[in-house]
């Protein structure tokens, strides 16, 4: 299973995800897998490492005062960071495995300020995203920086929302920085309507700076901020079979056979099963009881086997 959620942490952080957000949250947490990103061959450092948020599913002791935090939506595209040195963009980077990642400055000039009023070195980070409405918005985003064509770029409907900024600068509380960038004309997560967009939870922040920083890190995560998931609960059906199909790329995969079952507004027989290898980790046998979701309110997919009803 470690080899599976490996090779899906790195499909997932060069823009063609194989398993879905809950897929890969329920078999992380099953096998206990925490490895954050993935290594990123001839990359370039970001100025500073680029955290993953420690994730949640309820937040019951979790933190002690809600109040010295600020919520915002967990929004689902790529993440890249911007440097800026003596107010011009000098450096934008995809996250890779946040020490390193790849350059994609002529991208982003098209999307964010290429000039700001400071003269200070800084990293702005945040997340590309793509509407709802684009069939697999988050593919997209996450694809539209892989482009070698920047035409095609520009006709991609993605952008920029930013959610930190790191550097020489004299903010005592986020959402004064927040306000800064948006006065310089970015877009940000404090003030962003992320109706009609991909997301994946609520992130909690401390809004002191100084007491952020006071927290500290560990080798994944900020302590003085955190995402809350929502673990959406699946349906339980009988797996009748298993069946064999080539796809487009000519790639033979598994499909499951389900007893029909009502999963969201949709009636589900089929689903898919990705390899041998995801059938023989979930010990899945013709006649069990299986959960099943719809990964993005569209996909049928098993997730897990179950075994007491």
């Amino acid at each position: 299973m470690k080899d599976l959620l490996d090779r899906a942490s790195a499909a997932y952080y060069e823009g063609n995800p194989i398993l879905s957000d809950e897929e890969f949250d329920r078999l992380a947490e099953k096998y206990s897998y925490n490895k954050v990103g993935h290594s990123t061959s001839g990359g370039i450092p970001h100025l500073y490492k680029m955290y993953s948020l420690q994730k949640f599913f309820s937040l019951d002791g979790v933190c002690n005062n809600l109040e010295d935090y600020v919520s915002t939506p967990k929004l689902d595209g790529a993440a890249v960071s911007l440097l800026y040195v003596n107010g011009k963009l000098e450096l934008a980077l995809t996250r890779g495995d946040g020490i390193k990642g790849q350059d994609i400055t002529d991208k982003m000039s098209h999307l964010v300020p290429t000039e700001i009023l400071s003269l200070e070195t800084i990293q702005i980070t945040g997340e590309v995203v793509c509407p709802s409405s684009v069939a697999n918005a988050r593919n997209v985003a996450s694809g539209s920086l892989n482009l070698k064509s920047i035409e095609e770029f520009k006709t991609r409907p993605v952008e920029f929302v930013a959610y930190d900024i790191q550097g020489d600068t004299d903010f005592r509380t986020w959402i004064r920085a927040m306000l800064a960038l948006e006065f310089q004309g970015f877009k940000s997560v404090y003030k962003f309507d992320a109706t009609g967009y991909p997301t994946d939870g609520i992130v909690y922040r401390i809004n002191d700076y100084e007491v952020f920083l006071e927290m500290g890190f560990t080798s994944h995560h900020p302590r003085g901020a955190f995402a809350l998931k929502e673990q959406k609960k699946g349906v339980v059906t009988k797996l009748l079979d298993v069946v064999w199909q080539v796809g487009k790329s000519g790639v033979v995969s598994p499909v499951a056979i389900l007893e029909p079952v009502v999963v969201g507004e949709a009636t589900v027989s089929r689903a898919t099963l990705h390899n041998i290898e995801y059938i023989r980790e979930l010990d899945l046998e013709l006649g069990c009881q299986v959960e099943v979701i719809r990964s993005g309110e569209i996909i049928p997919r098993i997730v897990k086997k179950v075994v007491d009803l």
